[in-house]
């Protein structure tokens, strides 16, 4: 399973349910590393997309704890247990984990590489984070790419693997 995420210098990835500021570049990113693959997300990560649509040419998978829960286009799954025999299925395909908070720090011990676009600042607001991988013995940055810029917002896009 790969994770896939936005953060800050602090690790902080939102603020109020939505990302912590718009990058066309990181969206871009995003939309073409995980096209035609397997995305796993929670049911509120799901409410923050637009319409509350899942991703289009992907295959959805939503974690969530309410029972009753359904969304067209999706499979619903009530367990990490259950998410991952899911993702099973779909041996030819990239696991991409893409949120939420909860998520990532619950499912990290079953990812393998991180693709993290670092901001390159702080947002104060934020109220949800992720593990800081750079202070974890067991992964490591492979890749980092040159410095980008998107209105005042400098950033760039790494590549964690586990080690």
């Amino acid at each position: 399973m790969i994770l896939i995420v936005a953060a800050d210098e602090k690790w902080g990835i939102g603020i109020k349910g939505d990302l912590l500021t718009p990058l066309p570049e990181d969206m871009k990113f995003f939309r073409e590393k995980t096209k035609g693959s397997v995305v796993v997300y929670g049911r509120k990560t799901l409410e923050s997309f637009p319409n509350c649509k899942p991703l289009p040419n992907r295959i959805n998978i939503v974690l969530t704890n309410n029972k009753d829960f359904k969304c067209e286009g999706t499979t619903v799954v009530h367990s990490i247990e259950e998410a991952l025999k899911e993702c099973e299925k779909y041996t030819d395909r990239e696991v991409f984990l893409i949120g939420g908070g909860t998520l990532y720090r619950s499912m990290l011990k079953y990812c393998n590489k991180a693709y993290i676009t670092k901001i390159e600042k702080t947002f104060e607001e934020a109220d949800t984070f992720i593990y800081n991988l750079d202070e974890m013995s067991d992964w490591k940055q492979t890749e980092v790419s040159d410095q980008k810029e998107y209105k005042g917002t400098y950033f760039r896009f790494t590549t964690y693997e586990r080690v």
